[in-house]
């Protein structure tokens, strides 16, 4: 069902965002004022042709003279910043998960420390210290399994294949050829193998792309769970001086585009036409760092952002400090700043993802942000997406979040995007889409319409723990809101709340 999270529960049935409704009831004939959303995701692809009408562009900035023309600390940034590269063109695919950044400075810290004569601060350091480890190491064990599999299968793939070619003489062969090696057992092969090339047949896998998988396998291990590599390098930069400016690339370089920018912001552009996209580029494989998070915030804040979408989330932060701070920064110049839930489908109020504006006493440090958890297009106990986290502390709304129609690298479309990351995107989107049309509401405003404006479902829904995989749980308890986003009730009453200022 394309675009279903376009549709209206009342006129369609489908629990949508009713944008369709929004604009043949009450956009007609309105104006629209351009409005700015970042990407703070993997780099945009520019050139997309449903994507390059829509890509902002820094007027105070000259392509390729090498020359810093606006002054704000980033050369030839024509339509965003790379954080992720260099001047070189190098630039970061893979990078370490926080776990890995973590263990390899508390190592440091207590690398000449007597473990038997700490302070109480460093006994909780210590205890932190070893919870992440026992973690981390049971993330490596599972995927180390996965990089094993993979190496078993890049080393039978190419055997396989040119012992089936001597088997066959060097003529074509088909399934039904290598199912007659396993009926008459007449050759030396491992059965195991054989069956899993004749798998591999059937289904047309190319060696390129074992190769892939393994290569893509291995970086997991010797980089991201690698405690050791030091996944600044690239950009040569200082990573404990927020104030350090001095790395980073022009868009548009990388020859690799990771698909995820792209796909959130084909999202948010569907949204309304008067949307311009500001690239930023932090995320690879592995987990965001928290400097780059934090400045660039600060860079679409400074440059003329009103809403950023951040789609992305990680277990630990190892300077929440810096991104605190910039999202209070972005609160103070109006800006609302979109996140998302994450999909391991965890109760939130019981577990810390990262970023969230919550402090260690629980106040929350800006009302400018927002968490989003992702919902189904279908009213029924399915309708919390079993993947997405949720928790009526810390998630502030649900929106759809499955079998979302978008954009991605090199003209290509599809039409399964799925996750928080798109509930958060299209979120952003509608926050967009009121900005447009109510530019004198505040950031803090617009996040209440969303949330105040929502549909709320008051059935129970499917909420499985470990001690209880049948447990289920009313809907709007999973979320602040408790309801699913709607853009038709939201501009009604962006609508009364703007007129009531004037």
């Amino acid at each position: 069902m394309k675009n279903w999270h376009f549709k209206d529960i009342e006129l369609d049935t489908v629990p949508g965002i009713s944008l369709h409704r929004t604009y043949d009831s009450l956009l007609l004939n309105k104006k629209a004022k351009e409005t700015i959303v970042a990407i703070i995701d993997s780099e945009i692809d520019l050139t997309h042709t449903a994507l390059k009408n829509h890509i902002w562009i820094n007027k105070g900035e000259i392509l390729n003279n090498g020359i810093d023309d606006d002054n704000n600390g980033y050369i030839d940034d024509v339509n965003g910043w790379n954080f992720l590269g260099n001047s070189d063109g190098e630039n970061n695919k893979y990078i370490n998960f926080e776990s890995s950044r973590i263990l390899r400075e508390y190592k440091m810290l207590f690398k000449d420390k007597d473990t038997f004569n700490l302070t109480n601060q460093e006994k909780l350091q210590l205890k932190e210290f070893k919870r992440i480890q026992k973690s981390h190491d049971k993330l490596y064990l599972s995927y180390y399994e996965g990089k094993k599999t993979n190496d078993y299968y890049d080393s039978i793939f190419p055997y396989m294949q040119k012992e089936m070619k001597k088997i066959f003489k060097g003529n074509e062969f088909t399934d039904k050829d290598l199912d007659s090696l396993i009926k008459t057992g007449d050759h030396s092969y491992n059965q195991k193998d054989i069956e899993l090339y004749i798998k591999f047949f059937k289904y047309k896998v190319e060696y390129h792309q074992i190769k892939t998988a393994k290569d893509h396998s291995d970086n997991i291990i010797n980089i991201l769970l690698n405690e050791n590599y030091d996944d600044r390098k690239t950009q040569g930069d200082d990573q404990f001086d927020l104030n350090d400016l001095s790395y980073g690339s022009i868009l548009g370089t990388t020859e690799d585009v990771l698909q995820h920018g792209t796909k959130m912001a084909g999202i948010v552009s569907q949204i309304n036409d008067e949307i311009k996209l500001m690239s930023l580029a932090v995320s690879a494989y592995g987990d965001e760092h928290d400097k780059d998070i934090a400045l660039a915030i600060r860079y679409a804040v400074d440059n003329g952002a009103q809403v950023i979408n951040m789609s992305f989330y990680k277990e630990y932060s190892l300077r929440k400090e810096w991104v605190l701070e910039a999202i209070k920064y972005a609160e103070d110049e109006n800006v609302l700043v979109v996140s998302i839930a994450g999909n391991d489908g965890l109760n939130l109020n019981e577990v810390d993802k990262f970023p969230n504006d919550r402090l260690t006493d629980g106040s929350e440090v800006a009302d400018n942000f927002m968490l989003v958890g992702a919902s189904n297009y279908k009213v029924d106990k399915f309708i919390k997406l079993d993947y997405s986290s949720y928790g009526s502390i810390d998630v502030d709304i649900f929106a759809p979040g499955t079998d979302i129609h978008t954009t991605l690298p090199k003209n290509k479309y599809t039409e399964d995007s799925n996750g928080t990351s798109s509930a958060g995107a299209i979120t952003s989107g509608v926050a967009a889409l009121i900005r447009s049309y109510y530019p004198d509401l505040t950031a803090s405003q617009v996040k209440h319409i969303l949330m105040d404006s929502g549909i709320e479902y008051t059935l129970e829904v499917s909420t499985p723990t470990e001690e209880d995989p049948d447990k289920t749980t009313p809907f709007n308890q999973l979320s602040k809101s408790g309801k699913v986003l709607n853009a038709y009730n939201a501009l009604i009453m962006a609508e009364r709340i703007s007129k009531g200022k004037r």
